[in-house]
């Protein structure tokens, strides 16, 4: 069964950037519960910052599942990734990916690679760059494993990596990596960029896709842009895709009116 999110920053230097909710995990999953949804993605500026016993409290009180724990707080706080020219600020990237792992573990919920992957630059070739990234994706995805869930890898838009920026790529290099617990996170935001067709991709990937972010064309809620997100839906459906739709969306023109309109959207090809 295909499920519903919605995401929440704890992220101070992410403001602005595209995440509904702002103001605390409580009244994120309490307006997330009245609206509909079955879940939270949590974007926290890293592991400890997460408490885990109240949001455990919190989505048992209103009757939520976490989808997935972000770690691009380590980039966007510390400027750590995993394709550095650093080894040092690989390791601690890898550490920091590592404790949220432990965190989303708990919750029996994947972690996201995104912004913490990287890109070539620095003197670091695109090569040199994706065998220090595929060695990092073994070593978590298979520390996530140990805790029975995937780690999942974000294919971003040109703008912002130039690693693997298409989802059928970035399948392939899982393939070919034998990264065999790491799943895609395919962001309709960033096909919308890069895919000629985002369903054809979705198809094309098959089992790899195991969550998608669910955004318009101008990264707004679906239903805000030109997107058609119809034959989205039905490849999903075509590939027995059941992980999450999840609104990692700009929160315009407020964090209610976004969050309502994910919830429409997604009811609307999905209903209960």
């Amino acid at each position: 069964m295909i499920r519903s999110a919605i995401t929440v920053s704890l992220v101070a230097q992410a403001k602005g950037g595209p995440f509904v909710y702002w103001d605390g995990l409580d009244a994120a999953a309490a307006d997330a519960s009245r609206l509909g949804f079955d879940a939270l993605e949590v974007f926290a500026p890293s592991a400890a910052a997460i408490d885990r016993p109240a949001l455990h409290a919190s989505l048992e009180r209103h009757g939520l599942a976490a989808a997935a724990f972000g770690t691009g707080g380590g980039w966007l706080v510390h400027q750590w990734h995993l394709t550095h020219a650093d080894p040092a600020v690989r390791r601690q990237a890898r550490e920091f990916i590592r404790a949220i792992i432990d965190v989303g573990g708990e919750f029996k919920a994947p972690a996201i690679i995104g912004s913490m992957q990287g890109k070539a630059e620095g003197g670091v070739s695109r090569d040199q760059a994706l065998d220090w990234l595929a060695e990092a994706l073994a070593d978590l995805g298979a520390h996530a494993g140990r805790h029975g869930v995937p780690l999942l890898y974000e294919p971003l838009n040109r703008y912002e990596t130039n690693l693997l920026n298409r989802q059928l790529d970035a399948a392939q290099f899982l393939g070919a990596r034998r990264l065999d617990n790491v799943r895609l996170l395919c962001d309709l935001f960033h096909m919308n960029i890069e895919e000629v067709s985002a369903a054809d991709a979705l198809r094309a990937c098959g089992s790899r896709v195991g969550h998608v972010h669910f955004a318009d064309s101008n990264r707004r809620a679906v239903g805000f842009g030109h997107t058609d997100v119809t034959p989205v839906v039905a490849a999903l459906k075509d590939i027995g895709f059941a992980g999450y739709l999840s609104g990692e969306i700009l929160p315009l023109p407020d964090p209610e009116a976004a969050a309502a309109q994910t919830i429409k959207a997604i009811r609307s090809h999905l209903p209960r």
